[in-house]
């Protein structure tokens, strides 16, 4: 097997006081994975800690620290509390598993274990580590298409913290699941990645932008769109859909496709609130920072016009929570 190869190979951590078990697992799972053995608890800890493995498998009866206080040990620190455990043991009452999976642990084997079950669930729980490492690496990516943004247009950082925070409260308060709520809160940072697309003599025009100028500008919206792309479903369908609508209207006057009423979609309606709610409330080069009371009157005015008249409502029944995100956020 070649170094390259073998260096691709998930690493798993084996930990049982017993050689002849950690020889059998070696023996079963040698062929696929790279292996790191330990005999006790502590050993298993440093290992955890130094190799940060992709999984462990670990005995429950051993001397000294248990399985059950290694695992809890695992769990508390921060630099080890994602890698999923398994226990291979020969306690098998259902009463020992729930002491196991309260301990934070994935899975159960139990002994004498079946190679065919060993590398099945194996090979399962490292595919969900899988799917937990790519949706992590796919939300940095588009974090930093956000950052990028934010560079172009010289807004400030914090200005993309709290309306994105606005956007997931309001996003609950109108009956969201904790999930979609979330992927509103990371997808909400894309409202205007499009700008890195604008010129920056109108995108930092100091002056007011002539119609031509204008017309320029409202186009970031459509470039943001294709600089997402469309998805199935997920965070990045709902930030693509939050880049392309969150400058529509709900009278129609909105750009760029002059949507009405429920055919925008429900999060650019959300995102458009929250962006001018922040804007209006925040300092800008051009403009002082207007009062909570001030901003409010204005969207009151908006009513049924720039913004759904319910949702304003709602946003506003929120405002304890909204003013406590705006004073942790605050420009300093």
């Amino acid at each position: 097997m070649s170094i390259t190869h073998q260096a691709r190979q998930p690493q798993i951590l084996v930990v049982d006081d017993e050689a002849s078990n950690l020889q059998l697992l070696r023996h079963i799972l040698q062929d696929q994975y790279r292996l790191l053995f330990a005999k006790d608890g502590p050993r298993a800890l440093e290992l955890a800690r130094s190799e940060a493995p992709q999984l462990i498998l670990l005995d429950v009866m051993m001397p000294g620290m248990t399985g059950y206080e290694t695992c809890k040990l695992l769990k508390a620190d921060p630099a080890t509390a994602a890698i999923p455990v398994i226990f291979v043991t020969a306690l098998n009452d259902t009463a020992d598993e729930v002491v196991g999976f309260d301990a934070g642990a994935v899975d159960y084997i139990t002994k004498p274990v079946s190679p065919p079950t060993v590398r099945a669930r194996v090979r399962t729980h490292l595919s969900l580590v899988g799917v937990d490492e790519l949706k992590k690496t796919r939300l940095e990516i588009v974090q930093r298409l956000g950052l990028a943004a934010e560079y172009k247009d010289n807004e400030t950082g914090l200005h993309v913290i709290r309306m994105s925070h606005y956007a997931r409260i309001l996003g609950l308060a109108i009956g969201m699941t904790e999930a979609e709520a979330e992927d509103l809160l990371h997808a909400a940072p894309m409202h205007d990645v499009g700008k890195i697309g604008i010129p920056d003599s109108i995108l930092r025009k100091p002056a007011a932008l002539d119609a031509d100028e204008w017309k320029v500008m409202q186009s970031h919206a459509a470039i943001g769109g294709e600089i997402i792309g469309k998805h199935a479903g997920g965070m990045l369908a709902m930030a693509y859909d939050v880049a392309v609508s969150h400058h529509e209207k709900w009278d129609g006057s909105g750009y760029p496709n002059g949507l009405k009423g429920e055919d925008i979609p429900l999060v650019g309606r959300i995102v458009a609130i929250a962006d001018v709610f922040d804007a209006l409330t925040s300092a800008r080069p051009y403009k002082e920072e207007w009062p909570v009371e001030k901003a409010v009157a204005h969207m009151e005015a908006q009513r049924d016009k720039h913004f759904e008249g319910r949702l304003v409502d709602i946003f506003f029944q929120q405002m304890p929570a909204l003013l406590e995100i705006k004073q942790r956020w605050a420009e300093r």
